[in-house]
């Protein structure tokens, strides 16, 4: 709905998490609509239920076609993680981005730890940075406490996440493009603590 294509335009990151909520929640009402319907309607105005019941009638009938009425998500959501994969390998060999890169190398012992504990340790590492936040919002929502170790590691996998986010939409408006950023400005030729930020890189 609206909301969903609105995060889509201005926080990818947060839209992949609130479509996986989405896809949980059509799975707990074993994809049934008009189950569903009812939990749902109470967030919308009545002119707006028809479109409401079509866009879960849509998603419904693309969980079952892309396999995942039990767990996994759309290829929709896939792709978008594929994506934002590209991107992140982009920025990571890019001379352009330092401040990317060190927010990466500082939630990447945490990432390491996450696939450990989960033991799904060839997960791509976005997957489990994403896992992780989302795991973190269920509790929240079953009001589960959290610790504070844990909360400061989501803080870093999320500051993280918050900067591939803004290069994402950057791409999108045409700020940046992906293909050009192995071209590196004169201050790359410096040591990286010598350099002052760049234009890009903030």
């Amino acid at each position: 709905m609206k909301y969903a294509q609105q995060l889509k335009q201005t926080n990818i990151v947060t839209y992949l998490l609130y479509m996986w909520y989405v896809e949980d929640l059509i799975r707990a009402y074993g994809l049934d609509v008009e189950r569903l319907l009812p939990s749902v309607k109470a967030h919308y105005a009545p002119e707006e239920w028809p479109k409401l019941e079509e866009w879960y009638a849509n998603l419904c009938e693309m969980m079952r076609a892309d396999g995942v009425t039990q767990s996994g998500h759309l290829q929709i959501l896939r792709n978008v993680v594929m994506d934002l994969t590209e991107l992140h390998e982009a920025l990571l060999a890019s001379p352009r981005y330092p401040f990317y890169r060190a927010a990466y190398y500082n939630a990447l012992p945490l990432i390491v730890e996450l696939r450990q504990k989960n033991g799904r340790k060839e997960e791509p590492e976005l997957e489990s940075c994403l896992g992780a936040i989302y795991g973190d919002f269920l509790l929240r929502m079953q009001q589960k406490p959290v610790s504070e170790a844990t909360t400061q590691a989501l803080k870093t996998i999320s500051t993280f996440l918050s900067l591939l986010t803004e290069y994402y939409h950057k791409e999108r408006r045409g700020e940046l493009d992906r293909y050009k950023l192995d071209e590196a400005p004169q201050a790359a030729a410096q040591p990286l603590h010598e350099q002052n930020p760049t234009p890009d890189d903030k």
